[in-house]
């Protein structure tokens, strides 16, 4: 059997799976983090996503045709960027697609002249802060803006 891995720039067509796979990583996130109520991602419409995608680095992974991961990335004039909306659906975590979707940030950042990228995460779920650890980024500030503790996280290029 045949299976394959793409990941693309996302099109406008792309709007109501973007949304799909982001609910579905945000509330898991959710659920591992023990946070009540709602947050942004999972209140974005269709609208919203559709400015991400003419106005930021927006990316989709597809296994085999099924779309499975998505990244959003706002490059700023200062040369710096921000990382948002990033996720994989549960049943294609932990093979590979999130560490793909950072490297190809990575390149992107590199091959723009980014000096550094930054996003948030909840600090006490130690699965994603180890991985974002294992990237290269590291722990620059935290807050307690949205009712949790938020780290503040940056990878720095050369």
């Amino acid at each position: 059997m045949n299976y394959s891995f793409i990941i693309r720039k996302a099109s406008v067509e792309d709007t109501e799976v973007i949304q799909t796979i982001t609910r579905k990583s945000f509330k898991k996130y959710m659920e591992d983090t023990g946070l009540k109520g709602s947050m942004e991602a999972l209140d974005e419409t269709l609208e919203d996503i559709r400015n991400d995608i003419i106005n930021k680095e927006v990316f989709v992974a597809f296994v085999d045709n099924i779309p499975v991961g998505t990244i959003r990335v706002e490059i700023f004039p200062d040369n710096t960027a921000y990382i948002s909306r990033f996720g994989v659906i549960l049943d294609y975590q932990n093979i590979g697609i999130g560490k793909s979707l950072i490297y190809l940030v990575d390149k992107l950042m590199l091959a723009k002249g980014i000096k550094k990228v930054s996003l948030h995460t909840a600090a006490k779920y130690k699965d994603l802060i180890r991985f974002y650890y294992g990237r290269d980024f590291y722990i620059d500030s935290t807050s307690k803006d949205r009712g949790y503790i938020r780290a503040l996280l940056v990878k720095e290029y050369s």
